[in-house]
Formats: C-alpha cells, structure tokens, sequence
C-alpha cells in the first residue's frame, strides 16, 4: 500500500530479522553446535551451557545483513563496520605504489589521507568494495598481530592490500589488517574482477581493521570516534570524476 514502509530491499513491511550466516562462517557454527550436542548428551551441563553460548557467538560473528549502497560512483562508501580511530595524512602502502610487473599502474606516493576503522568482535566482519570498479591488484603480506588499534599494525601485522581502479584515473587503495585475534584474512575476489560499491570483496576472521587510501585532494566526511556501517556510510565525496558508464545507477 502506499505509504507502507518496506525493508531494505523492497519487500513486506519493516522490521528486524536475524541477519544470515555468511557461508565463511556455517562450518565453525556447525562445529561448535556438535561439540555442545555432544556435551549435553553426555550430561556434562556445565559444558554444554557455555559451548551452547560459544555457538550462538560464533554465528552471530559471522553474520551477514544486507545493506543498501549509495547509488553515486563519486561516493567513497565504508568498507567495514566499526569505529573511525585514525585519520591522518600517509604515503600509501609500497605494494600499491610500486610496478609489480603486470603493467596496471600505481598509487601515486604523494601522502594521502588514510582513514582506519577498527572492527572489534561484536561487529560485522563482512568488508564491502569502497567503490565501483576492478580490482587491478591484490597482495597478502603475512606478519604479526599486534593489536588493530594500533597505528604500526598497518605496517607490522598480516595484511592483504587491494588497488581499485575506478576509471578515469581514479585509484583507490583500501586495506584488510588483522588484529590481535584475528588469524586469517579470507579473500572473495581477485585481480581482474569487476566489482560494484558495496559488494563483499573479504572478511577478516575475529576483531581487525580495514585502512582506506583515499585519492590525492579528498578530503573524509567522517570524524574520529565515529561508528560507521560497511556499505552505507559515506567516507568521502569525490570531485571532477565523472560518472562511469556501466558502473552508474
């Protein structure tokens, strides 16, 4: 009926639902679900309760909600849930500045304004694609997990970088860190994809955080202490790029 309000997607009338289970996750809620059947068959209560906590934690971790994207290819859109706790001016990583040898260009070295946002456990660990594009280059550089909140995790810890390049000369370089829990960084995508704004590129498995590289002259929209929403919050605006042709909406 007019004037109905929908969900995010079109659909019925709005209201909260349990957001799914990303596939990444099923197999460590499945395996924690049969450790806790186990217990509670064995009578081992004591056991069965907190694995039965354990369970429900693990899914709720991996879940996946839906998110409604900003239709505007100059929007820089958040790539991760979370809380804004550096923004600074940097050099880009070296692995996205420097030839790699496929002939796809860098990022300029100049320093550009790096916004990090730090995921903790309770958040969603789905990373989204800042922007439309290809993804030109993907490199996973294994080290140390120091705590995510830290300013030299991004140049200590297990990290994966990824260069998109919007068109037009527009590149953008965000990258995955892992944190003091997190022990692996599962990819979705690869060099030579074509992704829209939002779409899932990753995810990081247990508190970590996401770096975003953002083109030389742009300035963020967000501030330090801001919780964000992967997918939905606008990062910063780009000006003078015009819209792409196929990637538009």
């Amino acid at each position: 009926m007019p004037g109905d309000i929908l969900d995010n997607r079109g659909r019925g009338t709005a209201g909260w639902s349990w957001p799914p289970v990303h596939p990444e996750g099923r197999k460590f809620g499945a395996a924690a679900a049969v450790v806790t059947a186990i217990a509670a068959l064995l009578g081992w209560q004591v056991l069965a309760w907190p694995l039965a906590l354990l369970t429900f934690c693990v899914l709720a971790f991996f879940r996946d909600p839906q998110r409604v994207t900003p239709r505007d290819d100059r929007l820089v859109i958040a790539p991760a849930d979370g809380l804004i706790t550096l923004i600074q001016k940097v050099p880009p990583p070296a692995e996205l500045c420097v030839a790699d040898g496929s002939g796809v260009p860098g990022l300029d070295p100049a320093p550009v304004t790096r916004v990090s946002i730090f995921m903790s456990v309770f958040d969603v660990h789905v990373n989204r694609a800042p922007m439309a594009g290809t993804i030109s280059r993907v490199v996973y550089i294994p080290g140390k997990f120091l705590n995510a909140d830290l300013d030299k995790a991004s140049e200590e810890n297990e990290r994966q970088h990824f260069l998109l390049d919007h068109g037009s000369g527009v590149r953008i370089g965000f990258t995955q860190i892992a944190g003091l829990i997190a022990r692996r960084i599962v990819p979705f995508v690869k060099a030579g994809d074509i992704v829209a704004a939002g779409q899932r590129v990753g995810l990081i498995r247990f508190g970590s955080r996401v770096d975003v590289y953002l083109p030389q002259g742009t300035e963020p929209r967000v501030l330090m202490g801001q919780r964000i929403v992967a997918g939905e919050t606008v990062l910063a605006e780009i000006g003078q790029v015009p819209l792409i042709e196929g990637f538009s909406q």
